[in-house]
């Protein structure tokens, strides 16, 4: 989940990165959604913040979390978490 503000949007930087690494696993083991932080409390924790965070859930639970447009990280964080 790309957690983001209204004021900063979501990240598009990194859909081309998440397209791929979907597209070399199958597009059932990975979705991905944004979520606008200011409309859901559960994400109140991360309003405030400048640069995107990402939130990784498996079987309802958050398993991981990256801050920041890190490609590299993105993508291991990822290939571990599948």
């Amino acid at each position: 989940v790309d957690a983001f503000q209204a004021w900063c949007g979501p990240c598009k930087t990194v859909v081309d990165l998440f397209r791929k690494v979907r597209n070399e696993v199958g597009s059932d083991l990975l979705h991905f959604a944004v979520a606008e932080v200011d409309s859901i409390d559960a994400l109140e924790k991360y309003r405030g913040k400048c640069k995107p965070v990402f939130l990784f859930y498996a079987g309802g639970e958050l398993v991981a979390v990256v801050r920041g447009a890190n490609a590299p990280l993105l993508q291991k964080t990822i290939l571990e978490q599948l």
